[in-house]
């Protein structure tokens, strides 16, 4: 078996999809997270120890921890910026110390564009963050590059409005949509017209095993990739559909939307198909039925059960 590959934040959206896709291929894994029910897994990005013990013998990191969601930054900047900063910069100091000289994958955001200017956004649009998580992703990124200048393999993906899981975040927009869907509940909509590219979480791992595919056949390490859709959806279609999907009576009311929060933004996938052979597959209207469908599994089922 071939030397292990480290996931940080390996509990979380992606990190647990990806774990299962490598298990299922017969990879070797270590996780790194918070919230691993393992204690040997569990430990803190912004530890240098807990990297470093982490990373010994492995071959590749992909670094997923984060405090990742744009509110979460704003109401408390330090713990995002010492998680997002300095673990990143632990991960890369680890890499670098590392006998087995590991390739690095980090995961950065949409949010380092800011608002662009111009739409699809490719991956050469300027860099002009408009809050803490963006910021802290612009800076990622700086230390990426700064590390690939010294000789360690590691690359960047930009990933956008990743979705899919029952586990996620409850208030990340997908989710709550989905779930306030089937059970009947109302839809808060904050900017029926803010505009995303959502892309499910099983082409966004999709998108990372290529890239581990082509860092374990030594490649060069590609300038920074979109894993994403290119096709723009605005959150009152989003409501609309789950509305739709779920054969629900919710409805879904306009609310104010936030200063922090960018309001338009789709990318252009062109890159990672040419570097990887990378696209999406799973539709989102196909995406939110399955999520809808596991929705409905988890919270109504059980229900459906006790009644005599």
């Amino acid at each position: 078996m071939k030397p292990n590959i480290l996931i940080t934040g390996s509990e979380g959206l992606v990190g647990s999809a990806l774990r299962r896709v490598l298990l299922h291929r017969s990879e070797s894994i270590t996780g790194l997270d918070l919230h691993a029910s393992l204690p040997r897994s569990r430990g803190d990005v912004r530890e240098l120890g807990d990297v470093s013990a982490a990373t010994t013998g492995c071959r590749g990191i992909v670094h997923l921890a984060a405090v990742s969601r744009v509110i979460l930054g704003e109401r408390d900047p330090a713990l995002c910026e010492s998680t997002n900063i300095e673990g990143t910069r632990n991960v890369l100091t680890a890499a670098a110390q590392a006998p087995s000289r590991p390739w690095v994958i980090f995961a950065s955001s949409r949010e380092v564009y800011g608002a662009p200017a111009a739409l699809p956004a490719t991956e050469d649009s300027p860099l002009k963050p408009i809050n803490t998580y963006g910021r802290t992703k612009v800076e990622g990124e700086r230390l990426v590059s700064e590390a690939r200048s010294v000789g360690i393999r590691a690359a960047t993906v930009r990933l956008s409005n990743v979705y899919g899981s029952v586990a996620d975040h409850a208030t990340r927009v997908v989710p709550a949509f989905a779930r306030a869907a089937v059970v009947g509940d109302a839809l808060r909509v904050e900017g029926s017209s803010h505009t995303f590219d959502f892309t499910h979480v099983d082409d966004t791992v999709r998108g990372l095993v290529s890239l581990i595919d082509l860092l374990d056949a030594e490649g060069q390490p590609p300038p920074p990739i979109h894993l994403l859709t290119g096709i723009p959806t605005t959150l009152g279609q989003l409501a609309d559909t789950c509305i739709s999907l779920a054969g629900s009576r919710s409805h879904w009311s306009e609310a104010p939307s936030r200063s922090f929060d960018v309001s338009r933004f789709y990318g252009d996938p062109s890159r990672a198909h040419a570097v990887l052979g990378w696209s999406p597959r799973v539709p989102l209207r196909d995406g939110l039925g399955r999520l809808i469908a596991d929705f409905r599994e988890e919270l109504l089922t059980p229900l459906a059960r006790s009644m005599p």
